[in-house]
């Protein structure tokens, strides 16, 4: 199904098509869970003040909590699902709207919620606890909150705040809309000389371009606008950053990065030793890009050189049946046991997966799911064979959500950014190194090869320079400096020239790169890309030479959820973040294959 033409959604075949009516089969049901959560915040409100009278009341209050907040979970994800499957249709924008809201009420009814327990004191919950084995499954919720003691204020004030989450999320919002409502690129000519015009989806795909009179034009009008915008988009960065600070000073923590850190209980050292280990490992990085140089036979390597692939690719095309089966082939190594599970999520019976791009169909790629539901994902297949990674990657998250559910309990059903990502990466990394094992030809091999330097380039080396400039933004703006654009476009301009080094030609465009990047306004997010990234190469190798007691391993990390901090929860799966190693062992594979690839094309050229 790969035509050019995008269907309407009611002719797809409905084995392509997610189950999500198992979710809510009739409106009236989501109505009536509806009207259960907001009583059921109005009646946790009456709980201010009583959570410490007894054993029986604070157990009350928190299994009526979870309960609220499991089903408002359904709520939105099934009005959410049903608003991407079709973004033209009104009716489900606004049951997204209501739970949004729904949300606010509750998260204001029970703001008192943290201060109170912070106030019991801890002989009384020890006895709490003793009198009540009910409460033992919060014993880590509660752990968290009073770890949290510091940096809880008053009910009043905390009440305030949440009714101030609207206000304070303004300048990612405005980057939003600057981003993607108002900034227009203008247009290009493509490789057969046809005009079209530039977008944030198609930008990429010029950048890929074998003809550099393609990469250089998309660049060049991509940067040419957001430098007309340089003031606005660094007056909206410069007040989100200003707000992070302020959030971070109003609770008496040391710095924002020690704020965003806390909650996950990550220390410090997690991100200072990436950002070492990364920079330490740079002479690799400048090798990579000298290479690339040769490859491309340039006199002169430009920041529009850096996407292309170093080797021509086939544009192999494959069904979606073909890319399953690959995904299946590669993820052989992680156990009967995981293996059913996918088939359980790729059959028709469950549908799992909405595959197919259908009119009004929110773009890209994502794993979603209730508590009470069974894992989604929504894909917009593209007919391509690299496809198969996008589907691993999702397939990874979702099976992480089901082993979870089945052995967690809901407030522990979550994962933290800092591990979510690792489940989907081991995915890819396994079904690179099967593909790769596979490759028949050298140029094959060459061609997957590079495509695994590319993701440990764009994933660990460029986010992490993102994390470097995030936390230079935000120390500076703490001092008094005020981010104009002229002090964000420097800091990171001289940021890429470390990173890249002496072989590329920098120019005023790279400087602005930093105004695109919509993970800034998410603070403090990007550096777990690079840390998921290098827990998942360490785990993958362990699995590739452990074998089965690794895969245990893993799969009793994929069943933990947030049943504790993240660094814990990767010791289990053999992987400690707290140390270097994991980031020097990445390096050292990014190492390793670029003396592969530079070995073969050595042989293929003599």
């Amino acid at each position: 199904m790969t035509e050019k033409t995008v269907k309407q959604r009611s002719e797809i075949d409905p084995k392509y098509k997610w189950n999500i009516e198992s979710m809510y089969n009739m409106d009236f049901v989501w109505e009536r869970d509806y009207i259960e959560v907001k009583d059921a915040a109005a009646e946790l409100a009456g709980y201010k003040g009583r959570l410490s009278e007894s054993a029986g009341v604070l157990l009350e209050f928190l299994n009526k909590r979870s309960e609220a907040w499991r089903t408002l979970e359904h709520l939105f994800v099934f009005a959410r699902m049903k608003r991407d499957e079709d973004n033209r249709e009104t009716k489900y924008q606004a049951l997204c709207e209501r739970a949004r809201k729904l949300a606010v009420m509750l998260s204001e009814a029970t703001a008192y919620f943290a201060p109170e327990v912070m106030e019991i004191p801890w002989e009384t919950l020890k006895g709490f606890l003793t009198e009540e084995t009910g409460l033992h499954v919060y014993v880590h919720l509660l752990k968290c909150i009073r770890r949290e003691k510091d940096h809880i204020l008053t009910p009043e004030i905390e009440s305030i705040l949440a009714q101030f989450g609207e206000v304070t999320s303004a300048p990612s919002e405005i980057f939003k809309m600057i981003n993607n409502a108002d900034m227009k690129f203008g247009k290009i000519n493509d490789e057969d000389g046809e005009e079209v015009e530039l977008t944030h989806g198609n930008y990429i795909r010029f950048m890929e371009s074998r003809d550099r009179r393609v990469r250089s034009e998309a660049y060049h009008a991509m940067y040419a606008a957001y430098l007309k915008q340089k003031n606005t988009i660094a007056a909206t960065y410069n007040y989100n950053v200003k707000t992070t600070n302020l959030s971070a000073r109003v609770r008496g923590y040391e710095s924002a990065l020690s704020a965003e850190l806390f909650g996950d209980d990550i220390p410090a050292e997690v991100y200072t030793n990436l950002v070492d280990a990364v920079n330490e490992h740079l002479p690799l990085m400048h090798r990579y890009v000298a290479l690339r140089k040769k490859l491309l036979g340039l006199d002169d390597l430009k920041m529009y050189d850096l996407y292309v692939p170093l080797m021509e690719q086939p544009d192999e095309e494959a069904t979606y049946e073909e890319c399953v089966a690959l995904v299946k082939e590669g993820l052989k190594p992680l156990g009967e046991e995981y293996a059913g599970i996918l088939e359980r999520g790729f059959g028709d019976q469950w549908r799992w997966l909405d595959v197919y791009e259908n009119e009004g169909k929110s773009s890209g790629a994502y794993s979603f799911g209730s508590y009470d539901s069974h894992p989604f994902v929504m894909l917009n297949f593209n007919g391509k064979k690299k496809y198969a990674f996008t589907i691993a990657h999702e397939m990874g998250h979702s099976v992480n959500s089901f082993y979870t559910r089945m052995n967690q309990p809901f407030i522990y059903g979550g994962h933290s950014i800092f591990t979510a990502e690792v489940a989907s990466t081991v995915n890819e990394v396994l079904l690179q190194k099967y593909l790769i094992s596979k490759a028949e030809t050298a140029e094959e091999k060459k061609i997957l090869i590079n495509l695994q330097l590319e993701d440990i380039r764009a994933t660990i080396f460029r986010q992490t320079m993102f994390a470097e400039f995030e936390k230079a933004a935000h120390e500076a703006s703490d001092k008094g400096t005020s981010l104009t654009h002229e002090w964000l476009c420097d800091t990171y301009l001289e940021l890429n020239k470390k990173y890249y080094g002496p072989e590329v030609e920098y120019d005023e465009e790279i400087s602005i790169e930093w105004a695109r990047i919509p993970h800034f306004y998410s603070d403090y997010y990007v550096y777990k890309y690079a840390t998921g990234y290098s827990a998942a190469l360490k785990i993958a190798e362990r699995i590739e030479k452990e074998g089965e007691p690794a895969v245990q391993d893993y799969i009793e990390f994929l069943k933990s959820g947030d049943s504790d901090f993240p660094i814990e929860l990767l010791k289990i799966a053999g992987v400690d973040m707290s140390r270097k190693e994991p980031v020097v062992n990445a390096m050292k594979v990014f190492g390793n294959l670029l003396d592969e690839l530079e070995a073969l094309l050595q042989e293929t050229a003599e």
